[in-house]
Formats: C-alpha cells, sequence, structure tokens
C-alpha cells in the first residue's frame, strides 16, 4: 500500500470517528470547570488515541517551539510538541499571581499604590501606572491580566500578607498542590527567566485558572478605561484574539521576554468542545496567533476531535 493511500486512510478513520456535542452558546459561556468531576468523564482507548497522534504530525505545523492541545473535557491530548520541555513561561507567571491574590480572600476594593519597588529593573519595561498611581486591587489583577501591567502584579504582591517573599513562596506552593512538578517562581510578573514550566504543566495551571471567575471575566476582557490622576486611559488585552468573533475564548494569557519567546495560552471552545491551547517559545511577532488560527481550523475543519468511547 501507498504511504499516501496510507495517510488518507488515517485521516478518514479520524473523521468518521468524530463527534460534535450539542451545546449552546449560552452553555458556553456558563460551564465552569469547578472540580475533575464536574464533566462527565469518559475514557479515550489508548490505541485510538497513539493513532491521532502519529496522523496529528502529519497534517498540523506547528511553529512555536513547544505546544500542548487538550480536550478540556475528556483529557484526551490532540497535539503535543515538546509538551516535557522545560522553559521559561513570561507573563503566562501572572494566572499563578491572580490565583494567589484570589485564594488570600483580599478586599477587592482596597487602593493599593504603585511604588518605586514596582519598577522593572531587570528588563527595563515601561508602563503607564506611574509610581504614585491609587487604583482598587480589583483594577490592579485586571491590568496585569488582560493588559500584562507588571507593576500591577508586582504591587499585588507586596500588599499579600508577608509581603512579595511570601508571595511568592504562595505561587510555589500552589504549584505542589496543582501536580506542576516541572514549574517554578521566582517573581510574580514573569520579567525573570527563573519562572518556568512546560507545555504540559501549563495545561494543568489553565485548568485551575479557568475556576476563577475573576480570571475568566478579566483576561478575555477586550479592553477597559481606567481613571489615572484624573485621566481616563484605556488599556487593552494583549491577545488579539479576543476581539476576533471568530473565537469563543473563555481565558487568555500573552507572554514575552527575550528568554521565552512569544507565549499563548488559552481556554477556548472549538468544534463545540472546551478546548486548552498551549503555545511557547514563538519568534516572530504574529508566530503565535497564527498557530492559535492553525490549529482551530484543524479542529473545526478536519474533525480531529475524538468521539470518546465509554468502558
Amino acid at each position: 500500500m501507498t504511504k499516501p493511500l496510507v495517510s488518507l486512510l488515517a485521516v478518514l478513520s479520524l473523521l468518521l470517528g468524530c463527534g460534535v456535542a450539542d451545546v449552546s452558546a449560552a452553555q458556553r459561556k456558563t460551564l465552569t470547570l469547578k472540580a475533575p468531576g464536574s464533566y462527565k468523564h469518559v475514557s479515550v482507548h489508548r490505541h485510538r488515541h497513539a493513532r491521532a497522534t502519529l496522523a496529528d504530525a502529519k497534517v498540523l505545523a506547528v511553529a512555536s517551539a513547544a505546544a500542548l492541545v487538550q480536550d478540556e473535557s475528556t483529557g484526551s491530548v490532540l497535539f503535543e510538541k515538546n509538551g516535557d520541555t522545560v522553559v521559561p513561561i513570561a507573563s503566562i507567571s501572572k494566572l499563578m499571581t491572580a490565583m494567589v491574590v484570589i485564594d488570600s480572600a483580599p478586599s477587592l476594593d482596597e487602593v493599593m499604590t504603585i511604588g518605586e519597588e514596582d519598577v522593572d529593573m531587570l528588563k527595563g519595561t515601561r508602563s503607564r501606572l506611574l509610581v504614585g498611581t491609587q487604583l482598587a486591587r480589583e483594577d490592579m489583577l485586571r491590568l496585569a491580566l488582560m493588559s500584562s501591567e507588571n507593576r500591577a502584579a508586582s504591587a499585588l504582591s507586596r500588599y499579600y500578607p508577608g509581603g512579595r517573599p511570601a508571595f511568592v513562596a504562595a505561587m510555589n506552593r500552589k504549584c505542589v498542590q496543582l501536580g506542576l512538578t516541572a514549574t517554578h517562581f521566582e517573581d510574580p510578573t514573569g520579567l525573570t527567566s527563573a519562572n518556568v514550566s512546560t507545555a504540559r504543566d501549563l495545561v494543568k495551571m489553565v485548568t485551575a485558572a479557568h475556576q476563577y471567575p475573576l480570571i475568566r471575566a478579566f483576561t478575555t476582557t477586550a479592553e477597559y478605561d481606567v481613571a489615572i490622576k484624573g485621566r481616563t486611559q484605556t488599556f487593552r488585552n494583549t491577545n488579539v484574539l479576543v476581539r476576533n468573533s471568530d473565537w469563543d475564548i473563555g481565558l487568555s494569557k500573552t507572554g514575552y521576554i527575550n528568554e521565552a519567546g512569544k507565549c499563548l495560552v488559552m481556554q477556548a471552545w472549538l468544534n463545540n468542545k472546551p478546548t486548552i491551547i498551549v503555545l511557547l517559545d514563538a519568534a516572530g511577532k504574529l508566530t503565535r496567533i497564527g498557530d492559535a488560527n492553525r490549529i482551530r481550523r484543524w479542529i473545526e475543519n478536519a474533525g480531529l476531535t475524538q468521539r470518546p468511547t465509554t468502558g
């Protein structure tokens, strides 16, 4: 049998096995993953998953150095590339920052002040949050997540009980709780390359972060107006896909430092199923966006989302 015919049969077998869940748009917006048992669990035969993975490499080209795509409802890995490679994750770190802040149950109305300690002396990044800017904790959290404001993330850690050292310790304890065995944090912003993880670990972190309504809301806000020192300023989401009507995104976070490359993690609905996408170390300004769009088309047009089988 010729190689083209073998490839064609592999793709046809996947197409015949795919299924589309009947999920309304309203259900998409309200469904929340609260625990592993929140979705009905069904198993996928290991040999079927292996065949799907083999076919994946032939039909999907992902430029990011590391990537993982997972069906959130079943846990099936749809695509993986260097999933266990430990790499810097830049501002993807802010998802953990947000979880630690929210877990401490602080007052979201408390006014916080940007201080000299929040100025980035490592990379020299700029910020519109000038020293002396005062905002409620809720706005600091929103800007840290949607606009990846480093000074906001830094201030959130300073105001944590015990200060920044206690905050970073809490981030690493949360890693242990979530089973993130290859993940480590040394600051709340991701500006240091010492904040590292793997694509496989980040799928778990995105799944956990998606349980928090505030994180879902703030990471998918397209833009937000903030009054700073009597002047209204508009902050925009660092992920352009949240403004794209072709996407139904439930959680989003970008990241970038030189050592990490361009990074992107998302929870989105593809083929009417909740799907987690992790893209790490992409070169070029638009590579991670191109990869995300290729993954969406691959799943929706090729129908490679598996229909789970019971037993």
